[in-house]
């Protein structure tokens, strides 16, 4: 099944604008973005921790929606889905 992952900031340097990845029917948010950083080491340096959690400021959509990566990250994601990944972003 087909999702496309977008990527904002950081993160759309290291992946590019946008992705379409065929994934087997039920992985996880957190699998695929395991993937992601399978493919891309710079990705996981930056997304995960050094025991290979998610780090607390990366912030995830589905489908336009925020979703909280302490609970949400065992949801399964279905065809047509779009991920949105972003990393901190400070202002000034």
């Amino acid at each position: 099944m087909m999702v496309k992952v977008r990527a904002f900031a950081l993160f759309r340097e290291i992946l590019g604008k946008e992705m379409d990845m065929d994934i087997p029917e039920g992985l996880t948010v957190l699998a695929l973005l395991e993937a992601i950083g399978s493919a891309f080491p710079v990705f996981r340096q930056e997304a995960f921790d050094g025991s290979g959690r998610l780090k607390d400021y990366v912030l995830l959509m589905i489908n336009k929606k925020r979703i909280n990566p302490l609970n949400d990250l065992s949801l399964p994601l279905a065809e047509g889905d779009e991920l949105a990944i972003f990393p901190p972003v400070a202002g000034g």
